[in-house]
């Protein structure tokens, strides 16, 4: 089933985005995502947290010390935000037009975001504006080949002996696509080769010094049998860069 792209879809469907990926309900966020996004802040003073959700990387931030502002387009998000509190401020705004000043910040964290976003040069420059000289960005994607439109396991039986590969799309192509996630709740992507964000990222003036493809997390897999034979294959990308 297929649905025409709409900028409401996360309005539309926040609550599936708060029941199965906050709180601790989603075990990729709690074993890893959130561990590698402390690590990576860790000594920041000043936090920028673009595409916030209801906050739960910004809450975890602000509880180890740092001053958290988090930005998301979407109201629903920002409401469950501030209901839930703990230390951060939160505003609404998309990635494209940042409510802060120039060289606020001495960290911007991105997490699972840049996916979700059409105008991503425009983001990455305010990402590069919120910055002081020397501060970091911690960039993560859903990996770039994981996302490619009409990638997925493949378990082929017909084949003699039988064969089980990672079918990867076209994935120099950008494209946007629509996905059912769950019954009846639809979320867009965008899709991006990994040379796109690199040269946005260095046309503004942000140097990758350190790039993590980890391996799916211990509870991940044992809740998903199916991608034992897949385990090699980064769910997750990070990258860690810094303004000049």
């Amino acid at each position: 089933m297929s649905v025409e792209p709409s900028p409401d879809l996360w309005d539309a469907h926040a609550d599936w985005w708060q029941d199965e990926f906050t709180e601790g309900a989603d075990v990729e966020y709690v074993e890893q995502i959130i561990p590698m996004a402390i690590e990576a802040l860790q000594g920041a003073r000043r936090i920028l947290d673009v595409g916030t959700g209801e906050g739960q990387i910004a809450r975890v931030a602000a509880a180890a010390g740092a001053t958290v502002v988090g930005v998301d387009p979407t109201w629903k998000q920002i409401d469950v935000a501030q209901q839930r509190g703990s230390g951060p401020a939160y505003v609404q705004a998309p990635a494209d037009q940042l409510p802060v000043a120039d060289a606020s910040f001495d960290a911007v964290l991105a997490c699972l975001v840049f996916e979700h976003i059409d105008a991503v040069d425009e983001a990455i420059a305010e990402v590069a504006r919120a910055l002081e000289p020397g501060g970091r960005f911690v960039f993560f994607l859903n990996h770039p080949l994981i996302q490619t439109p009409n990638s997925g396991w493949i378990d082929d039986q017909i084949l003699e002996p039988p064969e089980q590969y990672w079918r990867v799309g076209n994935y120099l192509d950008e494209a946007v696509t629509v996905e059912e996630v769950r019954k009846d709740v639809f979320i867009r992507f965008v899709h991006r080769p990994l040379s796109r964000y690199l040269n946005a990222l260095a046309d503004n003036g942000l140097t990758l010094h350190r790039m993590h493809e980890p391996a799916p997390p211990p509870g991940f897999l044992a809740g998903a049998p199916e991608y034992l034979e897949a385990a090699s294959i980064p769910r997750l990308l990070l990258l860690e860069c810094a303004k000049r």
